[in-house]
Order: structure tokens, then sequence, then C-alpha cells
């Protein structure tokens, strides 16, 4: 599970970076602190799966589970 959350930070962050938005601008409209977001982008901290998905709605992404790989026969 490790590799898939450092995977969707990754692409939240650039995600952030590239939005013509300011970090202010997404904070605000996401309804989080400006402080956790930059911390974040800055690889400080790491967002909360809430916080994770109102950026990522401002943004225009979409959080989705994936189906698990498991392989035949697994539990």
């Amino acid at each position: 599970m490790g590799k898939r959350k450092s995977d969707i930070e990754a692409q939240l962050r650039k995600a952030i970076k590239e939005s013509p938005m300011s970090r202010y601008k997404i904070a605000q409209e996401g309804g989080i602190g400006e402080a956790p977001l930059s911390l974040f982008v800055n690889r400080k901290r790491t967002l909360t799966l809430a916080s994770a998905a109102k950026v990522a709605k401002v943004l225009g992404l979409v959080l989705m589970p994936s189906r698990s790989k498991r392989k035949a026969g697994g539990v």
C-alpha cells in the first residue's frame, strides 16, 4: 500500500505545482489551511484522505479506489 500512497501523493503534488491557481487559492477553495498544503507540497507532511480529496476536487481530479490485484485463489 505504501507504493500506491506515494504514487497518489506524487501525482497530487505535481497537479498542485502545475496548476495555474496559487496554493492559497487551492487551499481556500478546498476548505483547508494554506500551511498544511504548503507542507504537503514541500514533502514535510502528508494530507489526510479528506483533505487530499478536497484538493483533488478543486483541481478537477478524482480520487478513486482501485481494484485489488490479488492472485487467483488468494484471500
